[in-house]
């Protein structure tokens, strides 16, 4: 009978440790979990205060003021446009109509290993 008081002492304290390790665990695995909630918090309200601050650098007329007080720009005036028919002519084109293109015969001269870098294939044996 002794034995097995002894034994069954052994187990219900060796279940109290078991049960003490698990609450042990789960109390550190909240206490992380709250952790990272205040990270995640603190991050969002750094985010949100960084999107404030760009909003109000941004600002169209913060902008304006930064460029007329810095920048010596004068505004566009109805007279500097110009009529389509005052352009320039098209300059003309060296290729013939019906020729080879002289940019792609440029490109067939080059020899296509020392402009890619590759080594040449292996030959077949027969």
């Amino acid at each position: 009978m002794r034995i097995i008081h002894l034994l069954v002492i052994g187990v219900l304290v060796f279940a109290a440790a078991y049960v003490y390790r698990i609450k042990m665990e789960s109390t550190a695995r909240t206490e992380r979990v709250l952790r990272l909630r205040a990270d995640v918090r603190e991050q969002r309200d750094a985010i949100a205060a960084l999107r404030a601050e760009w909003s109000r650098l941004d600002a169209p007329l913060r902008l304006q003021g930064l460029a007329e007080r810095h920048l010596d720009l004068k505004p566009v005036g109805a007279n500097q446009y110009d009529q389509l028919k005052n352009l320039p002519e098209r300059p003309p084109n060296y290729a013939r109509p019906g020729g080879p293109d002289p940019i792609g015969a440029m490109i067939e001269t080059i020899d296509s290993d020392v402009a890619t870098g590759s080594t040449p294939a292996a030959e077949a044996k027969p």
